[in-house]
């Protein structure tokens, strides 16, 4: 079961990033928004976190990378980052996104109390 909620979530993290990434590709194609698009991946991966934990968010956070690599800078439908600006506002997006999704992560999750006495050890 608990492989089958992990599939699960993974997949929910990857469908959001596809959503994300076909709505900024939309945006970039029609030349309407801001430059710095990578950025709104921010958001759906913080939800991630909430809802499914650090693991799923990393993922999301990585797979959002690549997509907006592939899709969102130029050369479009390429790995390749022509703008070294570019890939440093891509490399600072992938740290901020991993820090954020594993620090959103672990303030949302309950804290474990336990009756041991710190000073002591029982």
């Amino acid at each position: 079961m608990r492989v089958v909620k992990g599939t699960i979530a993974v997949a929910v993290s990857l469908a959001v990033v596809f959503i994300v990434t076909a709505a900024l590709w939309l945006v970039k194609i029609a030349a309407l928004g801001p430059h710095h698009l990578v950025f709104f991946y921010l958001l759906p991966t913080t939800f991630v976190a909430v809802l499914f934990g650090s693991l799923p968010a990393m993922v999301c956070a990585v797979a959002a990378t690549l997509c907006a690599a592939f899709f969102l800078y130029d050369p479009i439908y390429s790995f390749h980052v022509a703008s070294t600006l570019e890939l440093g506002e891509l490399a600072c997006f992938t740290g901020l996104a991993l820090i954020g999704a594993k620090c959103t992560a672990d303030l949302l999750r309950p804290a474990k109390f336990s009756q041991q006495n710190p000073a002591t050890g029982e």
